[in-house]
């Protein structure tokens, strides 16, 4: 997509955990500006950290280039600084889609199964994006009776689309020394006079991935504010030189 000159915030249209949505002079273009807050436990524990959002921008904008090239197609248009994401404008599935290779966090709580223990398949699961529900995690049967998608079919395109994610970048922070233990995807549909395709929206982080060294394991992710480790601004940091080569 060839980019509009002389783009410029407009209107405040959002303002989440971790970015601040802006109109543009183009109806189906938003502007994404990346926060250095810092949330978790749903909002329960917060903090900031300098430079934290432009290392979000420069990750994500990465990591959706990369996934570009591989034929997966999302709301990404360009990256116009590093704080600031160009991106098409989407209505959101208000579903958390989480994919998970290696056990831990709430998976390994809820089910007994050891930390760190690597999963025999990908696991695909569902939450419902409402924070005064604390992000329950539903089925399909949820799903249509909560009227979160039109038809089964969306959620068999929502993990289809998530599960072909995973493949490709479990394998490109694998060739980095990274594993990708789990992460969370969300998705809307192109608006504006779109097609309506479900697209790959958000961003692709370490605030919304987890990702371990290879060789000790250590968490490069937002881990290391959940579980008071220190040094997060260098943890991401280094995802984005091994993402860079």
């Amino acid at each position: 997509m060839q980019i509009p000159q002389n783009l410029q915030k407009q209107n405040l249209l959002y303002e989440g955990k971790g970015k601040k949505l802006y109109a543009t002079q183009e109806a189906n273009l938003i502007i994404a500006e990346f926060k250095d807050d810092l949330t978790a436990f749903n909002a329960l524990k917060k903090s900031t950290q300098e430079g934290k959002g432009s290392l979000n921008c420069l990750i994500s904008s990465a990591i959706f280039e990369i996934l570009a090239k591989n034929g997966v197609a999302s709301h990404f248009v360009a990256r116009l600084d590093e704080s600031n994401m160009l991106c098409k404008k989407v209505s959101i599935i208000p579903l958390e889609v989480v994919v998970r290779n290696i056990a831990t966090g709430s998976l390994s709580k809820r089910l007994g199964i050891e930390d760190g223990k690597v999963l025999p398949f990908s696991l695909v699961e569902f939450y419902y994006k409402d924070d005064s529900l604390g992000d329950p995690l539903v089925n399909d049967e949820h799903c249509e009776l909560l009227g979160i998608i039109k038809d089964k079919n969306d959620l068999a395109i929502l993990r289809q689309k998530a599960l072909e994610v995973n493949k490709i970048l479990r394998a490109f922070f694998d060739d980095r020394g990274v594993n990708l233990v789990d992460f969370k995807l969300e998705f809307g549909r192109e608006a504006q006079g779109g097609t309506g395709e479900i697209l790959l929206a958000d961003e692709i982080s370490p605030d919304s991935c987890r990702l371990w060294d290879k060789a000790t394991n250590k968490k490069l992710d937002k881990d290391r504010f959940r579980q008071d480790l220190g040094n997060l601004k260098e943890a991401y940091e280094e995802i984005l030189k091994r993402i860079q080569g």
